[in-house]
């Protein structure tokens, strides 16, 4: 059985199941209230329980199914379950918390995709930039109908992950449901051992524009970013248009390191915990872009991280969002180990624009709204580096071609360029490299085959 004598808290990470969810940095919780026992004002319930417990263990007639520590995880998930943040605060398998740990440093083995659960039904909120999942067709916003042929419905968010989630080389089919159209897809997917590439860049075709793209905020992305914005410094780029589509987040010093390089001063964001209480969490000095022209795309897979960045931005009167209404995240997780290797992920503090804002389960609207057709996905910087002017205009991302349409009042921000220089990047290892020529062979065969 599971004690929580043995609890341990464990602060900042990102979390994969296998595929993803986008968690941000905690906070520590007092020990002494994680090993208090029994409530004083909760004993009833927890007679309850050992009553249950007491009850299927001597009678029920299928003695083979009764398995303790399944029914104490069974237990523990109800509980999570029970705060209606579904798919957010979530119980974990030994086996899942140690795929959590992995995303931390980018590191993912599984489909690659980043799951929710929202009015009962479980959403793909963001596929992984090189996943697995991406190059077989994935895309955000589809809803999981079935893993295997098996119907999902009734199977809690761990069951479900652990379904989708396992061992490197294997395949596994999802059945996904298009919401747009009542459409559904069979779509087999090998599984496979992924390293993010966080940030990437990209001169767009014809201007003096440059695309940059954070594809997840797993450790040292902001040192990635701020790379990337030292090289562009170098290039006589007028205008930057940050891409957050589809990014589900990851490490809360990450977003506020991204941040901090488009600002001068003041907050980030604000945490507020569960007694009201508000922190605020200020801009770091030192940002390297804090007034270059500034544009942000955000969409419904902008999760987490995504949010803070975005909020943080927009508040400040720094960039014009443009896209559609982001996930809604707005809460701190914090991973509570119990004493097998399972774990709570547990929402302990609310997030806030520096505005004061809650964006949970809202999500972060854009300044300016435009929807993307469905089976158009967004437009990457690995794609984008072949393309002229003329092929990208025809490609048919709507929001990237607003936000060249914004910029490119600035003075400055068209300049006739060749197209002959490679996508820049910040993990040039053999396996990414080989993984984004994939993956752009991939989004021309998904958008001439729908």
């Amino acid at each position: 059985m599971l004690t929580f004598a043995s609890i341990r808290v464990r602060r900042g990470f990102a979390t994969a199941l296998g595929l993803t969810l986008a968690l941000s940095a905690g906070v520590a919780l007092d020990r002494w209230l994680l090993n208090a026992g029994v409530p004083p004002d909760a004993t009833d319930e927890f007679q309850l329980m050992s009553q249950a417990w007491r009850a299927i263990d001597h009678y029920y007639v299928d003695r083979s199914q009764v398995r303790h520590t399944a029914m104490a995880y069974g237990a523990i998930n109800g509980m999570a379950e029970s705060l209606g943040d579904t798919g957010h605060s979530v119980f974990l398998t030994p086996q899942q918390a140690r795929k959590a740990d992995s995303a931390v440093q980018g590191k993912l083995t599984g489909v690659g995709i980043e799951i929710r659960s929202r009015d009962h039904q479980t959403v793909v909120v963001a596929p992984i930039d090189g996943s697995p999942a991406q190059l077989a067709g994935v895309r955000a916003g589809d809803v999981i109908m079935e893993v295997d042929g098996h119907p999902i419905t009734g199977l809690s968010f761990a069951q479900i992950a652990g379904k989708i989630s396992g061992k490197v080389g294997q395949t596994v089919e999802l059945t996904v449901l298009n919401p747009h159209d009542g459409q559904r897809r069979e779509i087999k997917i090998v599984r496979a051992a992924m390293k993010v590439n966080n940030v990437s860049w990209q001169r767009v075709p014809g201007t003096a524009l440059a695309h940059v793209r954070i594809a997840m905020f797993s450790e040292g992305e902001s040192a990635d970013l701020r790379k990337a914005l030292l090289e562009i410094q170098t290039q006589n780029i007028k205008g930057i248009i940050l891409d957050l589509r589809n990014d589900p987040g990851g490490v809360l010093d990450e977003a506020v390191g991204t941040a901090s390089q488009f600002l001068k001063s003041g907050n980030v964001l604000w945490e507020k915990d569960a007694k009201g209480a508000i922190t605020p969490v200020p801009v770091q000095a030192g940002g390297v872009a804090p007034d270059i022209a500034l544009a942000v795309l955000i969409n419904g897979g902008s999760a987490s991280d995504s949010e803070i960045v975005a909020g943080a931005l927009r508040d400040a009167h720094r960039a014009t969002l443009v896209g559609e209404t982001t996930f809604g995240t707005g809460t701190v997780l914090t991973q509570i180990q119990l004493s097998d290797g399972s774990s709570l992920l547990l929402a302990v503090q609310e997030w806030l624009t520096p505005d004061k804002r809650s964006f949970w389960h809202k999500g972060i609207e854009p300044d300016l709204k435009v929807e993307m057709a469905f089976e158009v996905p967004p437009l990457l910087p690995i794609v984008e580096h072949e393309m002229t002017e003329k092929q990208l205009h025809a490609y048919g991302d709507a929001q990237l071609l607003k936000a060249i349409e914004l910029l490119s009042a600035q003075p400055g921000a068209f300049r006739k360029t060749t197209n002959s220089s490679a996508v820049r990047k910040f993990d040039s290892s053999p396996e990414n490299e080989r993984f984004e020529c994939r993956l752009q062979e991939s989004v021309g065969q998904e958008k001439a085959s729908i």
